[in-house]
């Protein structure tokens, strides 16, 4: 069918964010780890291409994002999402307004609005400052992101230097007046000449003020809370019909492995959790990776039982992870840990894991490529954002959930292989 909504996501986690919010409505989502090489086919009702392109140099994701745009208008797609992350993760020099901007003129649109709240993970804009639960986000620990630390809670001044058009604020205020207020204010903010809006947003009921005041623009961008409403909207219409039914999961076989890249303050109470419920744990050392590679972690991986899903972890608090950076810079140091987590998920597979769960937004792509996994049909949430996914690696079928390092509760690697059993 041809794709009612399509949409861009600057990472791969965030890619499945969005994608298990839009599966909520019981729709097909389907999932494509990068921009296929071949002509679209098979497309679903929301078609989300998953790119690396959130640390990327500014010409590389520009570049990335408009391949992708011209894939699915290839398709059929007329509306389009610009998925980032929640906590707005960018540099002084983008990623997030470039892509955007680029996106907006060759579609021949003149404004979009920026919107990454996400209320049901404690994400919340107010007065254009974004919150992680009660702390504005420059007090957060994503002022301590080893990539993309954020030291300015102020969306309009990190979009700003992004950018090369006028930034301008629909409020919380307005967005409280309901839809055609908020309507109202961006006709006047264009007539002003201001192509970018940042919309407050502090709970559920703002999201979907702004989602049907701003359904029927070429391009929205935001983190993936504001396009969760968009489905029953195309419901209520009939843009989306009541045939456009979700997929089945399949017979995944027994074996699990977990995975952990990211060095969030969450996942790293997640890697503590799951530590102290018994399971095999094996701690990966970028500086000791850097001078022996990953055979240590391949040889104690092949010796486990699969069965009792075994933990390999990079995962480490922000002063380790300082340290690292300094001797081996900050991209290496995340590309080593990448590269053996990749190959710890090819050796777990080959072993006869089918089920991967995965922790960082680098990680989840460096694994999705060493398997192999192009395509991915998403299944059910484990928590909000986060869902089973259902590919092929090998010929054979397995099951990924893709996990930003903020997302979950601190039981979320047990609740996950609980998801899948119960599944």
């Amino acid at each position: 069918m041809t794709p009612i909504l399509a949409a861009i996501a600057d990472d791969f986690t965030g890619a499945t964010d969005l994608a298990g919010l839009l599966a909520r409505s019981g729709a097909r989502v389907s999932l494509r780890m990068g921009v296929p090489d071949t002509p679209p086919s098979d497309t679903a009702a929301f078609e989300v291409i998953a790119l690396k392109i959130r640390t990327v140099p500014v010409a590389d994701a520009v570049a990335e994002a408009r391949a992708a745009l011209a894939w699915l208008r290839s398709a059929g797609a007329e509306r389009f999402f610009w998925k980032y992350c929640s906590t707005f993760d960018s540099t002084a020099e983008g990623n997030i307004g470039p892509v955007s901007e680029a996106l907006m003129s060759d579609l021949g649109t003149a404004q979009t609005i920026y919107c990454p709240a996400f209320p049901e993970n404690g994400r919340a804009i107010f007065m254009g400052n974004l919150f992680v639960g009660r702390q504005p986000l420059a007090e957060s620990p994503m002022k301590d992101h080893p990539l993309t630390p954020m030291r300015d809670s102020n969306l309009m001044r990190l979009l700003a230097p992004q950018v090369t058009r006028e930034v301008g604020l629909v409020d919380r205020l307005t967005v409280a007046r309901g839809v055609e207020a908020v309507r109202a204010e961006l006709a006047s903010l264009a007539a002003k000449g201001i192509a970018h809006v940042v919309v407050d947003a502090v709970a559920d009921e703002d999201l979907g003020i702004i989602a049907a005041a701003c359904r029927d623009m070429p391009l929205m961008t935001g983190g993936s809370a504001v396009a969760m409403p968009l489905p029953a909207l195309y419901r209520a219409d009939g843009t989306l019909s009541e045939e456009a039914i979700g997929v089945e999961r399949p017979a995944i076989g027994a074996g699990r492995v977990v995975l952990s890249g990211s060095c969030s303050a969450m996942t790293n109470r997640q890697v503590a959790d799951y530590g102290a419920r018994g399971a095999p744990v094996f701690r990966l050392d970028p500086l000791v990776l850097a001078e022996e590679g990953p055979q240590a972690a391949l040889d104690w991986l092949g010796a486990q039982d699969l069965s009792a899903a075994p933990l390999v972890t990079a995962t480490a608090a922000p002063d380790s992870v300082k340290r690292a950076q300094e001797k081996l810079g900050v991209a290496a140091a995340g590309e080593i840990v990448e590269t053996a987590l990749a190959a710890c998920a090819v050796a777990a597979r080959d072993a006869g894991a089918r089920g991967f769960v995965v922790a960082g937004g680098e990680t989840s792509g460096a694994v999705a490529k060493a398997l192999g996994v192009t395509r991915l049909d998403i299944g059910a949430e484990i928590a909000p954002g986060v869902p089973w996914c259902y590919a092929r690696s090998a010929g054979e079928p397995i099951a990924l959930t893709l996990k930003s390092g903020n997302f979950g509760a601190e039981t979320f690697f047990a609740d996950a292989l609980a998801r899948l059993e119960a599944a």
